[in-house]
């Protein structure tokens, strides 16, 4: 069995799974239950001068019956008394010493950055994330992600909270940027100890048709609020992985977005991450999916002959790169198991109207143009069969996916390499030739032709 441990920023954790700031850190009594499950570590509900919430401040988004494939929220930080939040944490710190435990914090003036440190420090707690994302109702008042998304604002605030932190000290950056990697190096450059991100995408979540309000509805009115959930784990993933490949960006990364089984955490790794943390999923299912995910990820590493999480980080890094250095020679095609195909035919409908059209009904009589070199097969398969399957002109076939996505029939059409050989040749490396012209474009209708 691999070691899970990790040690972020001197911060020992005994997994890397921990709980985002959000409703599931709200108090005491949660973070011990999620401690009792599993959970290596947790950042605390961001503290501040406590609010008043709304009724109601949840909206999901659902996809073909998938619930809560997008979730959305109007919520704001703790909305408890902060001498319950310190004296619960004191407590939970005590009674789990050996898991991590940060706490989230959003103050505005640097009298209120020095209060709010010094108590949350005297709670013993192992460090502090900065909220510096949070894209609705604070950020009005000039905090959350007013401060993360102006690099030179984040300097500022960030180096108050690192005059008086004495504990490691996260940033949680918002992804509602242009280039993540603006505040993420403005962060480095204050001396924090670690960033997390991403903090949640500004949205907004649906209307609500007879009311004619968006949702989620208060009274008759509604804002926007915070997105994330399953369908921002790309955005994510891209921020993290750009993060992690950027020699400027030196700081351990806690990657956050989308995660909920052990397959996400293992990819946010592989890009880079050292702890990841989780939210909406939890909200989903509760605390132990962290079961199912401690085990499948030893279970992974143990296959990949892994014998620490530490191994499997930033394992995918070195793939990741600029397109004009992708090879261009490669080279694949779709391949239709007949046998397993049922005929319904959404591949070709897809093929037909969204890439070359170079899937046929087997029944079907090819164009002139069309060489179709696995047209016999399909066809007997067909009739051994006795249905109607289809087949791939792969001389015309472009490689782009489309039909595999859409397949209903697991493993039913896959990618088959016909590289063949070819020798890897990127669009970098045609420029660099001065062989990068396509026939047909700009130049050859001004007459100048092409380098």
């Amino acid at each position: 069995m691999a070691d899970l441990s990790i040690s972020f920023a001197g911060i020992k954790s005994p997994n890397p799974f921990w709980l985002a700031s959000a409703p599931p850190t709200n108090s005491g009594e949660q973070v011990m239950r999620a401690f009792d499950l599993g959970w290596g570590g947790v950042v605390w509900k961001t503290l501040g001068n406590p609010i008043v919430n709304t009724s109601s401040r949840f909206g999901a988004l659902q996809i073909d019956g998938v619930r809560m494939a997008g979730f959305n929220n109007i919520e704001l930080i703790t909305d408890r008394p902060l001498d319950v939040n310190f004296r619960e944490i004191r407590e939970v710190k005590r009674r789990y010493p050996d898991r991590a435990l940060l706490v989230s914090l959003m103050v505005e003036s640097k009298a209120d950055w020095r209060d709010i440190i010094r108590r949350t420090e005297d709670t013993g707690c192992d460090g502090i994330e900065l909220n510096f994302g949070c894209p609705h109702g604070m950020c009005e008042r000039g905090m959350g992600s007013a401060v993360g998304a102006e690099p030179e604002v984040l300097k500022v605030v960030a180096g108050w909270a690192l005059e008086y932190a004495h504990l490691p000290v996260l940033i949680k950056l918002s992804p509602n940027v242009t280039d993540i990697l603006e505040p993420a190096v403005a962060a480095v450059g204050t001396g924090v100890h670690g960033l997390s991100l991403i903090n949640t995408l500004k949205g907004l979540m649906g209307v609500d048709l007879d009311r004619f309000v968006p949702t989620p509805v208060v009274g008759g009115r509604s804002t926007d609020g915070g997105y994330c959930g399953p369908a921002v784990k790309p955005i994510a993933q891209f921020m993290v992985a750009s993060l992690a490949r950027d020699p400027r960006i030196t700081l351990p990364i806690s990657g956050i977005g989308g995660i909920a089984t052990w397959r996400d955490a293992a990819e946010f790794i592989a890009l880079g991450a050292t702890s990841v943390q989780v939210c909406t999923a939890v909200m989903h299912y509760g605390y132990r999916i962290v079961e199912d995910m401690a085990d499948g990820l030893n279970t992974y590493l143990d296959s990949k002959g892994m014998k620490s999480v530490s191994e499997l980080r930033g394992k995918a890094i070195p793939a990741f790169g600029e397109w004009g250095d992708l090879d261009l020679n490669y080279k694949v095609v779709a391949e239709v198991n007949a046998e397993a195909c049922i005929g319904c035919k959404l591949c070709m409908v897809a093929c037909r109207d969204s890439a070359v059209s170079c899937i046929h009904h087997s029944d079907e009589t090819p164009a002139p143009d069309h060489l179709a070199p696995t047209r016999p097969a399909a066809v007997a398969a067909a009739k051994r069969k006795n249905n109607h399957v289809v087949w791939v002109d792969e001389t015309e076939c472009i490689g782009c996916n489309l039909c595999a996505h859409v397949c209903p029939v697991p493993g039913c059409i896959t990618m088959k390499d016909v590289t063949g050989g070819a020798p890897v040749e990127s669009w970098n490396d045609r420029l660099a030739r001065g062989t990068a012209h396509v026939p047909g474009g700009l130049q050859d209708l001004a007459g100048g032709g092409g380098k």
